[in-house]
């Protein structure tokens, strides 16, 4: 397994990416994973070279601008910053790191913004994965945002966090819940960019999600161009691929290899 570390000279600062290519690697289209509202490439831990070697194509994370290793980021978190990440900077993580067509895959609100990517880069996009990706705003998921509020006020909280985002940490947490539990962001769905998405897509959702019941992988399978399939998995909460990850890579692995 090679890894290799990137940086990335975007206008508004610098990304910090990593990828991991498998010593057999394919000439398949390479994966590019998006991270959850307070994650960033470390956060992926072994998955990344895990799923290189179970696919047996090149994987790429990179940490979006504020959080992991790339540059700060101020100021409150733009409303439409889900679909801005496929518009303002998805493209030029694509230019430097030389990536021509791809597989994306999401988690969390990550997956909202891979599904941006999709309906953006139709013709190089070739399959889309979600994982635990939010499709609109549910009454489930301002109460996970409440608990996680409260618990982030107990002792140690934000110190584990700034292990991964530094000075950022206080910043990354409002991003993500200032946001999601501000008034103006309640209506926000995927509903208007769904039908956009022209390649096959796979949403893997846990039957426990804490942030978003299973209607959120029902309404991307019905609403997606392409159409969707739905892996639901029991016993598994916000994060499959760390609960479940024999089971998410079976998944993946699988839909991938299946013929178009």
């Amino acid at each position: 397994m090679r890894i290799e570390e990137h940086w990335i000279h975007h206008q508004d600062g610098r990304l910090f990416a990593q990828s991991w290519t498998p010593e057999t690697a394919t000439a398949a289209a390479p994966i590019v994973l998006l991270h959850d509202s307070l994650g960033c490439v470390a956060l992926w831990r072994d998955f990344p070279a895990a799923l290189a070697e179970a696919t047996g194509r090149r994987v790429f994370a990179y940490d979006r601008l504020g959080f992991g290793r790339s540059e700060a980021r101020t100021g409150p978190m733009p409303l439409d910053f889900i679909a801005a990440e496929a518009r303002q900077f998805f493209p030029v993580v694509l230019e430097q790191l030389g990536i021509d067509g791809f597989t994306v895959f999401g988690h969390s609100v990550g997956g909202g913004m891979a599904v941006h990517c999709a309906a953006a880069f139709g013709g190089r996009c070739e399959a889309l994965i979600t994982e635990s990706a939010q499709a609109f705003v549910e009454d489930r998921t301002v109460q996970g945002l409440r608990a996680a509020r409260e618990a982030f006020q107990a002792p140690g909280q934000m110190e584990r966090l700034a292990r991964y985002h530094g000075g950022q940490a206080a910043w990354v947490l409002e991003a993500w819940l200032g946001t999601w539990l501000s008034p103006p962001f309640a209506t926000w769905s995927l509903n208007e960019v769904l039908p956009s998405v022209r390649c096959p897509a796979l949403a893997i959702h846990g039957a426990d999600d804490e942030y978003g019941s299973p209607r959120h992988p029902e309404l991307i399978a019905r609403s997606a161009g392409a159409g969707a399939r739905i892996e639901l998995l029991a016993n598994t909460g916000h994060v499959p691929h760390r609960e479940q990850p024999e089971a998410v890579m079976a998944a993946v692995g699988r839909w991938l290899a299946a013929p178009r």
